[in-house]
């Protein structure tokens, strides 16, 4: 059974940094599209960085370039979400979600929450002063 657990969320001042991570289970990182997605209060799910494991190729969408970096330790079956510079307007319930046997690049599921179909529960960031 595939299980995705996120962790590190939590309360930080703008400006400060955080890096969440996902552990995964039930499945081999080697072959799939796995991402860091975000909902805030109101707004429509939004992908932030994905990754394709089987060549590394990333997507991070504008508002998140320069600032986080999306990157994976197959050998803990883990993803990371290092998030630096962090504003309040990242302030948001952060998901990982994975596709397996990806056939397009990371941007093509990054671009659509729906085209994820693996889930982890979430882990609020909040960023305020």
């Amino acid at each position: 059974q595939v299980q995705l657990v996120e962790s590190g969320g939590g309360l930080v001042q703008p400006g400060g940094s955080l890096r969440l991570s996902c552990a995964a289970s039930g499945f081999s990182l080697g072959a799939y599209v796995i991402g860091w997605f975000r909902q805030a209060p109101g707004k429509e799910r939004e992908g932030v960085s994905c990754i394709r494991t089987s060549d590394g190729s990333l997507y991070d969408a504008n508002s998140v370039k320069g600032r986080f970096t999306i990157s994976r330790d197959n050998a803990k079956s883990t993803v990371y979400l290092q998030m630096n510079n962090l504003k309040p307007e990242d302030t948001a319930v952060y998901y990982c979600a994975a596709e397996f046997r990806p056939s397009f690049p990371p941007s093509y599921y990054c671009s659509d929450y729906r085209r994820m179909r693996n889930w982890g529960q979430g882990t609020q960031v909040t960023v305020s002063s």
